[in-house]
């Protein structure tokens, strides 16, 4: 800035004003956002979320989808801030879209999906993102039936690209299930949920969530021919 004389230049006061509106509307959007935050309601218990996320998926199966949260007042509610009530880490199979499967609608579901359903250090960061910021109070990893990235470690043959990268993530699973009686891929899915649960459980922010009670991780397995989600222990 110039000074002359012990006075501002016109043009330098002219910057000072810019520099202070701009500070104002910054401050503003702050406020502004910090109210439509306010307005949303809180999370619901790691209990309540589950119950509704379950709730949710009968009404797909019955075929009495409620399209909840679809609205334009919805879209308008949640423009500012988010607080979905549910993070979900599935595969990327297009026949498994969350908010269908769990009829739920903007704003309630933050999706995670790879191939595999597998917790890549970016999927974890996503999902610590959701936990720690946004305060998710359920956390489900979603395998299904027939999953392609599971069958694809099952027969661990060479693929082309970075396909493979999926496969080294879900083999340790797939170890893990193979003298076991059944169907191995069926097995393989089921263990490769319960297997990701456990990386994404050495993740600090998550482990210290888990142990406030303010989240609660899930496995689940969806079935292709029936819609249903089945609760793995």
């Amino acid at each position: 800035m110039n000074y002359k004389n012990g006075f501002l230049s016109r043009r330098d006061l002219l910057k000072l004003g810019s520099i202070a509106a701009f500070g104002l509307a910054a401050r503003h959007l702050l406020e502004q956002q910090q109210a439509y935050a306010a307005e949303l309601p809180a999370p619901p218990s790691p209990d309540a979320a589950l119950k509704k996320l379950m709730a949710g998926n009968q009404r797909f199966v019955q075929h009495h989808p409620q399209y909840p949260d679809q609205s334009e007042s919805r879209l308008k509610e949640v423009a500012q801030a988010q607080h979905p009530f549910a993070t979900i880490l599935s595969c990327a199979d297009s026949r498994v879209p969350a908010e269908i499967v769990f009829d739920q609608g903007i704003g309630d579901i933050f999706d995670v999906r790879i191939a595999g359903n597998i917790a890549t250090p970016e999927a974890i960061g996503s999902i610590e993102y959701a936990v720690s910021l946004l305060e998710t109070p359920l956390l489900m990893v979603l395998g299904h039936e027939r999953c392609g990235a599971v069958t694809a470690a099952v027969q661990n043959k060479p693929l082309p690209g970075d396909i493979s990268t999926f496969v080294a993530a879900i083999l340790p699973a797939v170890k893990r299930v193979q003298e076991q009686p059944g169907d191995l891929v069926d097995n393989a899915v089921a263990e490769n949920v319960l297997y990701q649960i456990e990386q994404l459980q050495r993740s600090q922010l998550l482990a210290k969530r888990v142990q406030s009670g303010k989240l609660q991780i899930v496995g689940g397995r969806y079935d292709l021919d029936t819609g249903t989600v089945t609760l793995l222990a």
